[in-house]
């Protein structure tokens, strides 16, 4: 089985995108592209690859999800992609889009749609348990938002531990080839990095639930041997 088999096995394992499987699959798949990348570079048998750019079907704005656009950054830079949005004239709409080698791209694609259903599970519980309390329709989309930020912040820093605990045996075989680099060159002003939001005017404990639920990862909890 090929890791992108793998990857997406891993995914499916997931029994609920709340449950801390789910969590650890996002880490689990990271290792599992790093392990194919050595493996590759130690048997030189990476071939060239053509540079994909692949525009998605996901979308938000300032006002609706923004920080998926915070997230498309996070899993973008970590799997090896360039990362951009891109809108219509006049539309407050933007459409998230990856650049990178044609592999890359397909996980990297994978593994943020499932992060975004991962954030929009539990959006849906927060929307919910807030509506039956009758609380205005702004207050619910300021908590959910927060949350969404929140995960965003716990992940990023899950990865960023993951990279410095394997940093000797991994190196820089998850960095962004220097030709997806190129090739992202005109994308400049629509390009944006891995980021976390400034909590200040965001919904607090909401935040930080996301950022616990960001950053819990355990690869060895609840996946099976055979992923």
């Amino acid at each position: 089985m090929n890791y992108k088999a793998k990857i997406k096995k891993l995914l499916a394992l997931a029994e609920s995108p709340v449950e801390a499987e789910a969590q650890a699959a996002l880490l689990k798949a990271r290792e599992l592209m790093a392990k194919h990348k050595l493996s590759e570079r130690d048997l030189k048998e990476a071939d060239e690859q053509e540079v994909k750019d692949v525009e998605l079907e996901i979308t938000c704005s300032k006002r609706r999800d923004p920080w998926i656009m915070n997230l498309a950054g996070v899993i973008a830079e970590n799997y090896c992609c360039k990362g951009y949005r891109r809108r219509s004239p006049g539309s407050q709409t933007y459409r998230m889009g990856f650049i990178g080698f044609e592999d890359d791209v397909e996980i990297c694609t994978a593994i943020f749609k499932y992060a975004v259903d991962c954030v929009l599970e539990k959006t849906k519980e927060i929307k919910k348990a807030y509506k039956r309390h009758g609380l205005r329709a702004d207050y619910i989309r300021k908590v959910c938002d927060s949350y969404g930020y929140g995960f965003v912040s716990g992940t990023n820093k899950a990865f960023k531990k993951q990279q410095e605990e394997n940093q000797q045996k991994w190196g820089l075989v998850l960095v962004i080839p220097r030709e997806v680099q190129e090739a992202s060159a005109h994308w400049r002003n629509h390009e944006f990095k891995a980021r976390t939001a400034q909590i200040e005017n965001l919904h607090r404990s909401a935040f930080n639930t996301g950022f616990t639920d960001g950053k819990r990862f355990d690869p060895k909890h609840r996946l099976k041997a055979s992923a």
